[in-house]
């Protein structure tokens, strides 16, 4: 395992460009601290502060700063692209082979350089979460800190599924370009199931069926918090029908997808005359 990661990451630090992507990927989850000590002044009349919010307090920091830092995931999705786009343009790939890599042992490469960047984000985002909650949080109870870090769980998982789709759509595709934009492709595609189906049946329905596709399941591992911000600043006794918490079954459906995802891009190379 060591070894085949030590070799996929030379190859991405001798690229300027994937160096690039990776800096960027891990510096901009830092803006959640900028964000939070954003002081707006609106003409002098009063200051908004998100931190004076309890917004990023113990234990809703966990679920505000995890689904905001995910949206960041696309940089690090060019790099998964282009680490396999380039291995066909710069012909390495053929030369691993030659050199006595199997194609089973290049997919796990690649997958284990996957599972290495989500690890050092997911690490990064506890990090900048404890931060931020300690600084602004009165809480100091460690069970009530530590509670809901389930979210963190959902955050690693997130980006190791989706970074996985990505990495299938550059085996298939095997070029960065045409690999994105299949992913957007997918999106709406989507969409367009989802609309076909609530015009069909009726929404409830669609939006179970939704909740299995891909990039909806991996979106659905971390939902929005805007609506539990509004609970928590909501006056007593009003109540709110709303489910943020991470489940077994959300969790299942990435892990089957990722593992399909991985199969299907082994097959591929398997398969394929290089």
């Amino acid at each position: 395992m060591l070894r085949l990661l030590q070799l996929e990451l030379q190859k991405l630090l001798l690229n300027r460009a994937s160096k690039v992507l990776i800096f960027i990927s891990f510096i901009l989850p830092f803006f959640v601290i900028i964000l939070s000590s954003l002081r707006i002044n609106f003409f002098g009349f009063f200051v908004l502060e998100l931190g004076d919010y309890g917004l990023f307090n113990f234990p809703i920091v966990w679920h505000i700063t995890t689904f905001f830092a995910s949206q960041f995931k696309f940089f690090f999705a060019i790099v998964v692209v282009s680490m396999i786009g380039n291995e066909y343009s710069n012909k390495t790939l053929k030369q691993n082979l030659i050199d006595g890599l199997s194609k089973k042992e290049f997919i796990l490469s690649k997958f284990y350089t996957i599972i290495f960047f989500s690890a050092v984000a997911t690490i990064l985002i506890f990090l900048i979460c404890l931060f931020i909650g300690l600084y602004y949080s009165s809480i100091n109870e460690a069970h009530l800190i530590f509670r809901e870090t389930e979210f963190l769980f959902a955050y690693f998982l997130k980006l190791v599924g989706f970074f996985s789709l990505c990495l299938f759509l550059g085996m298939l595709v095997k070029r960065s370009a045409f690999a994105l934009a299949f992913l957007f492709v997918l999106y709406i595609l989507e969409w367009i199931i989802f609309g076909l189906i609530t015009w069909k049946a009726n929404v409830d329905i669609a939006e179970k069926i939704q909740n299995f596709f891909p990039l909806k399941s991996m979106y659905k591992l971390i939902d929005q918090p805007f609506q539990r911000i509004a609970i928590s600043k909501a006056p007593n006794g009003q109540e709110f029908l709303y489910d943020f918490a991470v489940h077994w079954h959300e969790i299942a459906i990435v892990l089957a997808w990722t593992a399909l995802f991985i199969f299907l891009s082994y097959r591929l190379l398997k398969k394929r005359d290089l």
